[in-house]
């Protein structure tokens, strides 16, 4: 029976980087991430787990506007008209990272972590997902509670936790 994002999100990183690793091994999958709030939290996550290697290869900390043009190809117009912290902007992000990393899947996380740039229409803990092979991606927001570092340990989890269900599939 495939899990769901929130029962897994329940567990912890190491634990949900462990089962991630060994469905990657067992499916000949590689992973990459895309992350710009949870700066580098998701690759540290997975490369916390021994013999990561053979199924991680590339992670990408795009945590400027700059930077997720120049390192994931995310058009300016795009960041312009829709900002960095939406739908539009992952699933570019997450298509970006999987097709420089030639990884088999990939997540990709932008939010506001806080405890400032949220606005009415982003409040703080706002932060959007996307995940999934190229061709068959999601995309997802959640409103996180919580200070800087629980929005963002949630938000790691949430991302392995994206990943783990494309391998349930």
């Amino acid at each position: 029976m495939p899990h769901t994002i929130e029962s897994l999100s329940q567990l912890g990183a190491e634990a949900l980087a462990q089962q991630l690793g060994e469905k990657c091994l067992a499916a000949r999958r590689e992973v990459t991430c895309a992350e710009s709030c949870t700066g580098g939290g998701v690759a540290s996550a997975i490369t916390d787990i021994a013999g990561s290697s053979s199924w991680f290869d590339t992670g990408y900390v795009t945590y400027s506007n700059t930077a997720k043009t120049r390192l994931l190809g995310v058009s300016p117009a795009l960041l312009e008209a829709h900002g960095a912290v939406s739908r539009e902007v992952v699933l570019a992000m997450v298509e970006g990272a999987c097709r420089d990393s030639g990884a088999h899947l990939g997540v990709a996380v932008s939010g506001v972590a806080g405890p400032d740039g949220g606005s009415e229409a982003k409040p703080v803990g706002t932060v959007w997902f996307a995940w999934g092979a190229l061709g068959d991606l999601k995309a997802e927001c959640f409103h996180l509670l919580g200070d800087r570092a629980a929005v963002r340990q949630q938000a790691v989890k949430l991302s392995l936790a994206m990943l783990l269900t494309c391998l349930d599939d």
